[in-house]
């Protein structure tokens, strides 16, 4: 089903600037998570004296606190909230603190709250309730919208840079934080997720379909050929792969069915320093000097207008043998973080 929004639903009239002093694992999530090692479950354990057994905690979550498996794996919850289950090391680096930082100013600001609105409203029909998870999570700016309108509900942001996972954790009082590489594969167990969410970032449609639910959805984001034309004319920002829907569907397609398409356009009017940072919270960064990108701005005026164009497309699990499914991994990815925003 093909649609184009550009009035998004009366939704999500705030910010999305939750935080939270618990800063460790919400409770609840544990359940779900798997160690990156063996796959068995996890449970929280604080170590005891020299020589002694480790003693499980009534519950858990503080930074300092221990998961730990049955096999004796063991991974520390961070002094920001977040635990490290890459089991190894990750094929990417993720965003570093400047990107993070920049997405966090921009996001903040409130100028990308109509593609949070469609994402709710997109997912509200779509995933029974449950665990929400976002992949390539950033400072977990949309999880914690979804979060909003599904109050019965607790997520977890998935990403593999730890500056975003320090803000992701405290985006929500009900977001739990892990560091992972989709490519590697999720620390969760099969069939748990009942809405995954993959916004301007990188998917494996193995790995999504063994983790959600038979009756779950994912939903996906993804910049058109006209997101931030402005900025991609002047030299500012790397040009959009005009093929990027025909790969999308080649990743998911035998994982999933499509079920709805739509396009979303907003105009955006930005501070010359916002501007600044939305190509800084982009790939384009990792290419472009400060200078550069101040040179690109600069025939623009200010404020300066652009326009965001995305696309938003539900996907639902197929059914496969389990023989049939594969790894996480799929062809012809990047070393560099397939993100847009």
């Amino acid at each position: 089903m093909e649609q184009r929004l550009r009035d998004p639903p009366d939704l999500l009239k705030g910010r999305c600037t939750h935080t939270t002093d618990t800063n460790g694992m919400y409770p609840a999530v544990l359940p779900y998570l798997r160690c990156p090692v063996c796959r068995a479950g996890l449970a929280v354990a604080e170590t005891g004296r020299a020589g002694t057994a480790p003693r499980t905690a009534p519950r858990a979550t503080a930074a300092g606190a221990v998961l730990r498996c049955p096999s004796g794996h063991s991974f520390d919850v961070a002094r920001h909230g977040y635990v490290d289950l890459t089991g190894g090391r990750a094929t990417h680096p993720g965003d570093t603190a400047e990107m993070v930082a920049a997405r966090a100013a921009l996001l903040n600001a409130g100028h990308y709250r109509p593609l949070a609105q469609a994402i709710v409203a997109a997912a509200a029909p779509a995933a029974p309730p449950g665990l929400v998870v976002e992949v390539g999570a950033g400072t977990g700016y949309y999880l914690a919208a979804l979060l909003d309108a599904r109050p019965a509900e607790v997520g977890l942001a998935v990403d593999v840079s730890k500056p975003a996972l320090r803000r992701a954790a405290t985006a929500h009082p009900r977001v739990s934080a892990v560091r992972a590489d989709v490519w590697r594969g999720l620390p969760l167990a099969d069939g748990t997720a009942s809405l995954l969410l993959d916004a301007f970032a990188p998917r494996s449609g193995a790995e999504f379909h063994r983790v959600l639910r038979a009756d779950g959805a994912l939903l996906v984001v993804t910049p058109t050929a006209e997101h931030l034309r402005e900025l991609v004319a002047a030299g500012g920002l790397l040009t959009v792969d005009p093929d990027k829907e025909e790969r999308l569907a080649a990743t998911l397609e035998r994982w999933f069915s499509l079920t709805h398409s739509v396009r979303l356009d907003w105009p955006l009017r930005l501070a010359r320093d916002e501007a600044h940072a939305l190509v800084a919270m982009g790939p384009s960064a990792w290419h472009a000097a400060p200078a550069s990108i101040a040179a690109a701005l600069a025939p623009l005026g200010e404020p300066v207008a652009l326009t965001a164009s995305v696309r938003l497309t539900l996907w639902h699990p197929r059914p496969i043998p389990d023989a049939a499914r594969g790894g996480p991994g799929e062809p012809a990815r990047s070393s560099v973080p397939a993100r847009r925003s």
